[in-house]
């Protein structure tokens, strides 16, 4: 990108609430229904029916501005969002406009190293609209036809918009994920983006580099993933500074991203506010919300990741990208505090190691969360321990959690005495007898002689050798460092 531009990027994100049912009735939201099963005369606005406002997306609402640090308003209104479109029974989208439930709040990212808070604006409540569907839909004669599926209509959203404060689409997808991690986290969405439970908008425009003032912004729509959110707001950077550059004018509108073409299209002409008509729903009271009520759900709020990342570096001195790396995901966070409160408090890093290392590599191989792990923080704990006490060395720990991760694909582990039994049942004890590693130290001493002399004339290196050629003599069972002490004493 040439760099007399800059980028502005604004987001708005669609989470969608985890309740049982919509947000103004008792349908049910579960996925994957039947198509037009799921939409009562409530979401469909027929004669004579009233919405009844659901408190559970409120309650979530509340939590969403409590983690943000945000202004949660004690009164806020619903607003009728006049527009025409097939997917919109009722012609009209129950939100909110002048007045949302929850104002301001910062998220804080990470871009290579640098650190940066985006200033959020506000979170409002509002409905889903049902979904057309084009693509492989025949009519009833066959003939290439759209349809439209209103289960999702009336599907409780909680829409948060930032101020355009993101300069790249690496600050964007930042922002993205860690707002993902964050709904996730206070359990207030599912985060499942194929579903379309978390779908983002990205507000995008170029100015020239000192311009204060912004330029003409495009809306990428419906975003449902990291890679096309980043793919979509690069393509369109280029494709409007190709275009000012060219002597073209950006025009405000709405664009879809094709991720075969990788690219944006024109969608429809972007509207403002006043083209939409909002007035306050008549048929809905404003939302009062008393503070005792904001104090009771704080209470069941849970510890935020900024919150124990600082708890674990002072309680268990991990270093910063541990308790970053532990705290990325809540089950992830969860584990790992299962995993202490069963050893000694000075085995914290060991297994902070554990879950960063050989756990997150077997899960991210078989594609699920630290929440479904087939090993459980009980079996670590007995490596742990086994490590410990120098029945095993790390490296057949390592060979341990191997053979129970796919012992596990067969069947549940027994919770105890599962990690002695391999060990048993494999002969992997450790050797700690002086002895027989004098034994082996000998006779490898013995077969290499040159290493020997190449040691003893200045050479370091040649001690590692000599160190892996014990372990492979021993099948690396002998101890680490009774055979660092040991060698070290035949040596001179």
């Amino acid at each position: 990108m040439s760099t007399q531009w800059e980028v502005v990027i604004g987001m708005e994100t669609h989470t969608q609430l985890a309740t049982k049912s919509k947000i103004f009735s008792g349908a049910s939201i579960a996925f994957g229904a039947q198509p037009n099963t799921q939409a009562c005369s409530v979401d469909l606005a027929l004669p004579g029916v009233l919405p009844v406002l659901n408190r559970e997306a409120v309650a979530h609402a509340i939590r969403f501005g409590l983690a943000i640090g945000a202004k949660v308003a004690h009164q806020s209104v619903f607003a009728r969002k006049n527009y025409f479109y097939p997917d919109l029974p009722k012609g009209y989208q129950i939100s909110q406009f002048e007045l949302p439930v929850v104002v301001g709040g910062q998220l804080e990212i990470e871009v290579n190293g640098v650190q940066k808070f985006v200033e959020l604006t506000r979170a409002h409540l509002e409905e889903d609209a049902g979904k057309s569907l084009h693509e492989d839909f025949q009519g009833p004669h066959g003939e290439a036809s759209s349809g439209i599926d209103l289960n999702r209509a009336g599907t409780p959203l909680l829409e948060i918009v930032t101020e355009p404060v993101m300069r790249s689409a690496a600050e964007a997808v930042a922002y993205a994920k860690k707002l993902h991690a964050l709904v996730m986290w206070i359990g207030i969405c599912d985060g499942n983006m194929q579903e379309g439970s978390f779908r983002c908008d990205a507000n995008v425009s170029v100015r020239p580099v000192g311009q204060k003032e912004f330029g003409t912004r495009c809306e990428i729509k419906n975003l449902n993933s990291f890679k096309f959110l980043e793919e979509a707001i690069n393509y369109e950077v280029r494709r409007q500074i190709e275009l000012i550059e060219d002597g073209g004018t950006v025009r405000q509108e709405t664009r879809l991203y094709d991720p075969d073409r990788q690219e944006t299209r024109s969608m429809r002409s972007k509207e403002d506010a006043q083209d939409y008509r909002y007035f306050p729903d008549p048929d809905l009271l404003p939302l009062r919300i008393d503070q005792s009520w904001i104090d009771e759900i704080k209470l069941t709020m849970p510890k935020l990741p900024v919150q124990l990342r600082d708890e674990w570096q002072a309680e268990f001195g991990l270093t910063p990208y541990d308790a970053s790396i532990l705290t990325q995901e809540k089950a992830t966070a969860q584990f790992f505090i299962d995993l202490v409160a069963l050893v000694d408090k000075d085995m914290a890093k060991q297994a902070a190691n554990w879950i960063a290392g050989d756990l997150a590599s077997a899960l991210n191989r078989d594609g699920i969360s630290a929440a479904d792990s087939l090993v459980k923080p009980t079996h670590i704990a007995q490596l742990l321990k086994r490590v410990a006490d120098g029945t095993i060395s790390n490296k057949i720990a390592k060979e341990i959690f191997a053979h129970m991760w796919e012992k596990a694909k067969s069947g549940a582990l027994p919770t105890d005495g599962v990690v002695d039994a391999i060990i048993d049942e494999k002969g992997l004890r450790q050797i700690s007898d002086s002895g027989e590693l004098e034994k082996i130290i000998e006779d490898v001493l013995a077969a290499n002689e040159k290493s020997v002399e190449e040691y003893r004339s200045g050479k370091e290196k040649a001690f590692n050798a000599l160190v892996g050629q014990i372990m492979k003599a021993s099948k690396g069972k002998a101890n680490p460092g009774q055979v660092n002490t040991l060698l070290k004493q035949k040596l001179g």
